[in-house]
């Protein structure tokens, strides 16, 4: 599934960091092998521990993780929507992403000019989701425009669009993002319609100093981000792009140690990788057999047949069933043979909805 985050932020607030120490990953000492599909886009190995395991018990030729994209996004100025700066250049890169992480400046550094000159990551929030709110508004006017004149001719689709359009238009005029509005699942339809940019889901990435990493609820302007985004129902991660910077650098062993040093469980990397995982509703599946363990992507609420055809086409078209069993179950028996001879390994049909953690072997015919 090419599914990516898009990482924006004002200039001088650690976005470009965090991208090169992401695009830096790649390096073949590092823990998270990074490929390029173009200058902009970065692709990073999804951490998970149960891939780990999973080796341990299959003893497989090779392990494949899947993987995760994140997109640099052109920086941002105040009339973006209007075209200022890289405007339209930024506007119709984030219309392509799935989600967006937008960096924020949570620190102090004399040596570091802020754009407006002072740090302040609520005003810093406030520029970039205005821009969007505005080119919204835009989209909105014109819809609105072409569906007002057939809902007074009471076509009853147009009705419901236009009834759709006037909750947009009252929630941006009052600078709230479409996400943070509240639409019945058939009025959820007609707003994904639109592809507006404040209805993809957002991610806070509140960059902090080196020294603040490893207590950032110390950090005043870090609680200021995490007010701000509850009242969008947004999420927050707190980070170093430092930090990143300087364990791009390191090997697998090294890493471990630095972050011990640091007082940080885990990468800042790693928690963004998995925040927008959780950001973007997507869960983990596995194929496990002697020629490859790998781990796949798909949607949560996804059923059998349309996750088997994440792996080929065909696995979709001419889908018979899923051999199915949770890593719990399967960890827990030390092997398939042992799985199946407790009955933890169960034939699962088209209407199956694959739970995060399976482990499933498709059997199809084509």
């Amino acid at each position: 599934m090419a599914l990516t985050a898009g990482i924006v932020g004002l200039p001088n607030v650690g976005k470009s960091t965090l991208f090169n120490a992401i695009t830096q990953a790649g390096a073949e000492a590092a823990n998270y092998p990074f490929a390029t599909i173009d200058p902009n886009v970065g692709i990073v190995e999804v951490p998970d521990d149960r891939l780990n395991k999973l080796t341990e018990v299959v003893n497989p030729k090779k392990t494949v993780p899947t993987t995760f994209e994140f997109t640099d996004i052109a920086g941002i100025v105040k009339g973006a929507s209007k075209g200022e700066g890289l405007g339209n250049q930024f506007l119709s890169h984030i219309r392509q992403v799935d989600a967006i992480c937008q960096v924020v400046r949570c620190f102090e550094d004399e040596n570091i000019t802020h754009v407006s000159g002072k740090v302040d990551p609520i005003d810093d929030i406030e520029t970039i989701n205005l821009e969007l709110i505005l080119a919204d508004m835009e989209t909105v006017a014109k819809r609105h425009q072409r569906v007002e004149k057939l809902a007074r001719q009471k076509d009853k689709d147009a009705a419901a669009e236009y009834n759709v359009l006037q909750k947009l238009k009252e929630g941006l005029e009052s600078e709230l993002p479409a996400r943070a509005l509240e639409f019945s699942d058939e009025e959820y339809v007609i707003v994904r319609g639109l592809h507006l940019l404040t209805s993809k889901p957002m991610l806070y990435v509140a960059n902090v100093s080196e020294e603040e990493v490893s207590e950032p609820e110390a950090n005043a302007f870090v609680q200021a981000v995490k007010a701000h985004a509850e009242k969008e129902g947004s999420e927050v991660i707190t980070i170093s792009a430092k930090v990143e910077e300087e364990i791009a650098e390191l090997d697998a062993e090294e890493k471990a140690m630095f972050l011990e040093e640091l007082g940080i469980a885990e990468s800042g990397l790693d928690k963004l990788i998995k925040a927008s995982y959780h950001l973007l509703d997507l869960g983990t599946f596995f194929t496990a057999g002697e020629q490859e363990v790998r781990a796949w992507t798909f949607r949560i609420g996804m059923k059998a047949p349309q996750a088997a055809g994440i792996i080929h086409t065909d696995f979709e078209r001419g889908f018979i069933r899923a051999e199915t069993v949770s890593y719990d179950d399967l960890i827990e028996a030390g092997s398939m043979g042992v799985a199946r001879e407790k009955g933890r390994v169960r034939l699962e049909g088209k209407a199956y909805v694959v739970r995060d953690g399976d482990v499933i072997h498709f059997r199809f015919n084509v």
